[in-house]
């Protein structure tokens, strides 16, 4: 081998070096610079709630600034889109919820949603909340669900987005009680919220943590929780299985995941952090209030479970024959 040759031999392996160590520093000192929190949906939702809980928290533990980017649309597809495309640093992440699993039933992806991304930690579980305008005259489910048998299509339910899991879930639950209600998607919790609470939707099924203000002030009627067990933020609400659907149950989750790629020592550090805070009080006593509960496991169970989830919503959206707007 020449001499020249050994020169550039030995200056790219140098340079593989450096880089390495170069990347090893820079996950061992993550964050450096803002990491940024895209939520797919507008402000004012669980999501959006979610995330921003959060980024406080890990701002003020690591001592760089975790920033909420709301970036809305499509179901919440533009925001993850843009989220799992990014590079693959740990400066983007997507709090994705529910809505995550049921995309892939409806839209065609431009991305893989299991193995195009790297799981970081599921956050929370909890109900859904089934809520009506106090103008509707139904004061619980069975009520609701007989009035909108003698007015079919007439009740309106509001949703986060066209293939929302307020969206899905809500079809479920008029399939299996045999009703036909009138979908208005809008781009997130905030706007759907807004209009119900204003009287132009009649029902809208969500998080409790955007609803509860506005059932505690009477400005919203809550018929139901979509979960097998009463939440203890809402003590006198019954479940939908109480109501006569024993077959119906929706858990609400939230978690965070961010582009394939991230390194493993990053997503350590991440994952690292958020358990801690889930076990302080402050987590559980804020996701208590928000009728919800920590969550937490590893990585690898929160994409098992987001696996077991599209092929799930998948089955229930191909025999209901739900499609995209």
């Amino acid at each position: 081998m020449s001499t020249q040759h050994r020169t550039h031999g030995t200056a790219a392996l140098l340079g593989l070096l450096i880089a390495l160590a170069c990347g090893l520093a820079h996950a061992q000192h993550y964050p450096i610079k803002p990491v940024h929190i895209v939520v797919p949906f507008a402000p004012g939702g669980g999501t959006d709630l979610m995330a921003r809980f959060v980024a406080q928290r890990l701002t003020a533990s690591s001592g760089s600034p975790f920033v909420v980017d709301n970036k809305p649309g499509a179901g919440g597809l533009i925001g993850i889109e843009a989220g799992v495309k990014s590079a693959p640093d740990g400066y983007t992440l997507v709090m994705v919820s529910s809505s995550y699993s049921v995309n892939p039933a409806l839209y065609k992806l431009n991305f893989d949603p299991v193995a195009d991304i790297t799981p970081v930690i599921q956050l929370s579980q909890g109900p859904e909340l089934l809520v009506v305008n106090p103008a509707l005259p139904a004061s619980s489910l069975r009520e609701l669900v007989a009035l909108a048998k003698q007015r079919p299509g007439a009740i309106s339910f509001a949703s986060s987005g066209q293939g929302s899991i307020t969206h899905v879930a809500t079809e479920l639950l008029c399939s299996l009680s045999g009703i036909k209600m009138t979908h208005v998607p809008y781009k997130g919790t905030g706007p759907a919220l807004s209009d119900t609470v204003a009287g132009h939707a009649d029902v809208f099924l969500s998080a409790p943590s955007a609803l509860l203000p506005y059932v505690k002030s009477g400005r919203l009627r809550a018929l139901a929780v979509t979960t097998r067990m009463r939440a203890p933020a809402l003590p006198d609400v019954p479940t939908v299985e109480e109501t006569g659907f024993p077959e119906f149950e929706m858990i609400l989750w939230h978690g965070l995941i961010g582009p394939k790629g991230i390194p493993q020592k990053i997503v350590g550090r991440l994952h690292a952090d958020l358990s801690r805070l889930l076990v302080s009080k402050d987590a559980v006593e804020h996701l208590r209030n928000d009728a919800s509960a920590p969550a937490g496991g590893t990585p690898e169970q929160f994409l098992d479970q987001i696996r077991k989830e599209i092929a799930l919503w998948r089955k229930f959206v191909e025999e209901s024959g739900i499609k995209a707007q």
